[in-house]
């Protein structure tokens, strides 16, 4: 395993919510970053982020480590979700809510 990929690993496991992203929550530098960040406050759980802009080797690094071409990517409990498009399908489908209740984490109502 090369140093990018443990740092991710250590981050994806570290972790219950991980977000992978351009730019911060605060100000995010691309528009599907901004929805991610947008969804995942809707729901009010917490979460830790990745500003990829701030590494090129997790920007790199993260793409073979999920096998996923495009960045935001999320990770619950250590596992892959998606990126934006999916997670929006999956908030949409009431999917996304369930699987964080799955995964033992507490949404703010």
């Amino acid at each position: 395993m090369t140093d990018t990929n443990a740092r991710i690993a250590d981050i994806v496991n570290s972790n219950d919510v991980v977000l992978f992203m351009k730019g911060t929550p605060l100000f995010p530098q691309c528009g599907f970053s901004s929805r991610a960040v947008a969804i995942l406050d809707h729901l009010g759980v917490a979460y830790e982020s990745v500003d990829v802009l701030q590494d090129m080797e997790v920007r790199q690094g993260i793409k073979s480590y999920s096998d996923w071409p495009t960045i935001p990517q999320l990770y619950i409990k250590g596992e892959f979700v998606g990126g934006s498009d999916i997670m929006m399908e999956m908030y949409e489908a009431g999917e996304l809510q369930q699987l964080v209740t799955d995964s033992g984490l507490s949404p703010a109502s």
